[in-house]
């Protein structure tokens, strides 16, 4: 009986929840898109209030999922890229569709397609680096055999000067393209193909590369094939489809109301915002940053490593959502430092305004403020009028230097010291105004002197006109007269 009890008692201590003072590590490696690795992040607070608003970016409802969206399109031969995005249009019935940049009707491969809210991405999209797979046909065999196509190649690389072909969409003028690297995958000498890999600058003619690699090699060539492999952060490993997957999953939604096919082949848009750095933010300031405010510190929550100032970087939600693009005004170890300032300004607005409530304008100071307006003490703008208290001036010492002229009747005193460095700026100020505007007088009379001789000419030839207008007339007037006076003439004479 002592046996069995103490291997009950072992059961027991084997199966409770040991207390523990530390909390086990998070491992956020295997969370999805820009949630990933959210634990690896740098934390300034984790004091916030959610609110129950927004989606996780993959599950939104499908209208949401769908204006959200992004389509790694496997674009065919011979229609153009602008073609290609009007029938997907067409096809997914939204208002609004673009592309990561122009391929040529007959290019195929990787193009990012952009629904709706996600179009405001195609700017960063297009001036990505992109990567091609080439082949290039040679008007004769070189002499040096597959070695000396594989010097003319690496000798294809860094900054090079390129005129766009004849056949192009943009201007024939002479640029710079950088080729970041390329590699010679297969030579055949009896047909004179070279197929090779190229790593680019967004912008970059492959055509013209093709012809100067056979002007290097002394044969010519020109470009016989050519399919984009990766354009930005997406390659054709990545869920790329066609335009039949696309037609196929609108199908299989209108009529079996199943969106599994169509959230297969349209991913969320944080998905091209997984390589930016990421800076969190709390739910209460989403909003405010949705109408184009600054991220201040108090708004922020987490941040990445190595943020310098100048980097793009991601600001998101804590549900993984992307709010916008902007750029940094602080670094990492700055943030880490500070209790204020400004994080980042804001780029490119991703999420729809609205979509969190409006939490601004709540504070303590605020409404405040709001009050004074309300009493008459702040004009409708929240600014200094004669009316305003002198505490409210020394507690807000950014109004007090807006105050208007005649100060306020209480605290006259204060109010002396105030004017005089006023007036004291002012002065420069007036100097300044009468220099302008003894510029303004100078130019003004040197363009008179400058056009007197062309506006007296102009006169001259006017007088003329109106000479030769009246001499016109005159004639005109007589010849009236004469025609008049015959048939009087002639009735006279009958009825005589």
């Amino acid at each position: 009986m002592g046996k069995s009890s103490s291997e009950k008692k072992e059961k027991e201590v084997e199966y409770a929840i040991q207390p523990s003072t530390t909390t086990p590590p998070l491992d956020t490696s295997s969370w999805p898109l820009l949630l990933k690795n959210y634990g690896a992040l740098n934390v300034r607070t984790g004091h916030y209030t959610p609110i129950p608003c927004g989606y996780s970016p993959l599950r939104r409802p499908i209208d949401e999922y769908l204006r959200y969206g992004v389509v790694n399109l496997d674009k065919p031969a011979n229609p153009s890229s602008h073609e290609v995005v009007a029938w997907m249009r067409r096809m997914m019935r939204v208002e609004k569709t673009g592309h990561s940049g122009t391929l040529d009707p007959k290019v195929t491969g990787n193009l990012i397609c952009c629904i709706d809210r996600a179009t405001r991405l195609v700017k960063a999209q297009q001036g990505a680096g992109k990567e091609y797979l080439t082949v290039c046909r040679l008007h004769a065999a070189p002499e040096g055999g597959k070695a000396e196509v594989a010097r003319a190649l690496e000798s294809l690389t860094g900054a090079l000067f390129q005129r766009p072909p004849l056949i192009s969409a943009v201007k024939r003028q002479l640029r710079i393209r950088t080729i970041y690297e390329n590699k010679l995958l297969e030579y055949d000498e009896k047909r004179r193909l070279v197929v090779f890999w190229v790593k680019c600058e967004a912008g970059t003619y492959i055509r013209t590369l093709c012809v100067h690699m056979g002007l290097l090699l002394g044969v010519g060539g020109h470009m016989q094939e050519l399919r984009r492999v990766k354009s930005g952060i997406l390659g054709e490993t990545d869920n790329m489809v066609t335009m039949h997957d696309l037609l196929d999953a609108m199908h299989y939604w209108d009529t079996f109301k199943d969106d599994t096919y169509i959230r297969r082949v349209v991913m969320p848009l944080e998905v091209l915002l997984t390589s930016y750095k990421k800076l969190v933010v709390k739910d209460s300031c989403v909003n405010a940053v949705c109408y184009g405010a600054r991220l201040m510190i108090p708004g922020l929550l987490r941040y990445d490593h190595g943020i310098e100032v100048g980097d793009e970087c991601v600001v998101m939600t804590t549900k993984g959502e992307a709010v916008a693009v902007a750029i940094a005004q602080m670094t990492t170890a700055v943030m880490a430092t500070v209790d204020h300032g400004t994080v980042a300004k804001v780029k490119r607005v991703v999420m729809e305004r609205d979509t969190y409530p409006r939490r601004w304008g709540l504070g303590p100071v605020a409404q405040k403020k709001k009050k004074l307006v309300a009493e008459g003490l702040l004009d409708k703008h929240g600014k200094p009028n004669e009316k305003t208290p002198a505490e409210y001036l020394r507690a807000v010492p950014d109004a007090a230097a807006a105050t208007p002229a005649s100060p306020a009747p209480q605290d006259t005193a204060m109010a002396d010291v105030k004017s005089e460095p006023k007036s004291e700026k002012k002065e420069p100020k007036s100097e300044k105004k009468e220099k302008k505007e003894k510029k303004e007088k100078k130019e003004k009379k040197e363009k008179k002197e400058a056009e007197a001789p062309a506006a007296e000419e102009k006169k001259e030839k006017k007088k003329e006109k109106k000479e030769k207008k009246a001499d016109g007339e005159t004639k005109e007037k007589r010849k009236r007269d004469e025609d008049d006076g015959e048939p009087k003439k002639k009735k006279k004479k009958d009825k005589a």
